[in-house]
């Protein structure tokens, strides 16, 4: 079957899969935008009553994050489905093509393009090196992979990151919503954001790096080129170091609120134990 072609201004083509993706890149930028904009704001009034008096930076971060957790649940079941049933790209990690595995990649680097112009136009509120450094690093890994189509699979393993998001937004939630730390849903949220951010950010490490270890020599791995096989290790070792500083400050915060839970459980037993 041929592929069928999109005419361009300049008298080239454009291949029909080439098109979807770039379509799907435009059309995510612009459908996040109008999320953060307009439906962040309408939905949160009606959902939250607490959104109404929050300050105008605390309704800018919240709008920010109500973006990251659609694009999470989004790009993180897209990711998983790839991962788990896709056979074009779990038969060759390195080179399968699957369609699926693009429209994904596309729809991440356009909530990166959204995220980045959002935390640029309000740095002063929601400005953080770490995530402009984040954020770059995967646009660039993700261009290569749109551009030359390596690594399909290897980009969507790497978006299985996103499932733990949510729960990292849920905490702001709750605090800008000024719930106590001890409350249940605090304290819920938290254990199953620590362990949600170990599962898919951290236990995935050793076997990730293993695995690029064993391809280092083949065929498959010689086709991707230098910069390609450069920009495959340093990206993931970037965003790892990150992910392991992260995990570190989550866990700090966890232990921090389980001792203060257990101190304050000890003051009302002793307490108690005076008043009888």
């Amino acid at each position: 079957m041929e592929r069928a072609d999109v005419p361009l201004p300049g008298g080239g083509a454009m291949d029909a899969g080439d098109a979807l993706v770039l379509g799907t890149v435009l059309t995510s930028l612009c459908a996040f935008q109008l999320l953060f904009h307009f439906v962040s704001y309408w939905f949160s009034r009606r959902v939250s009553p607490g959104f109404n008096s929050l300050s105008s930076e605390k309704k800018i971060e919240w709008n920010s994050r109500v973006v990251s957790t659609c694009h999470s649940l989004v790009v993180g079941a897209l990711s998983l489905s790839v991962s788990l049933f896709d056979e074009a790209a779990i038969a060759d990690p390195l080179w399968g093509d699957s369609l699926l595995a693009k429209v994904n990649v596309a729809i991440a680097s356009g909530y990166l393009v959204s995220d980045l112009l959002i935390i640029v136009l309000h740095w002063d509120v929601i400005g953080d090196k770490y995530f402009l450094i984040h954020h770059c690093a995967s646009l660039y890994a993700f261009f290569l992979v749109l551009k030359d189509g390596p690594l399909q699979y290897i980009a969507n393993f790497r978006l299985l990151a996103e499932l733990s998001s949510p729960c990292v937004n849920q905490r702001w939630f709750l605090e800008a919503l000024q719930y106590s730390k001890f409350s249940t849903a605090n304290v819920l949220n938290g254990l199953l954001m620590t362990l949600a951010f170990f599962v898919v950010r951290i236990l995935p490490i050793p076997s990730f790096y293993s695995f690029m270890l064993s391809v280092v020599g083949t065929e498959a791995y010689a086709r991707l080129g230098l910069l390609t096989q450069c920009s495959w290790a340093l990206s993931c070792v970037v965003l790892d170091v990150m992910n392991v500083i992260w995990m570190v400050k989550i866990s700090k915060g966890c232990l921090k609120v389980i001792a203060l839970m257990r101190r304050e459980k000890a003051s009302s037993s002793l307490r108690n134990g005076k008043l009888d």
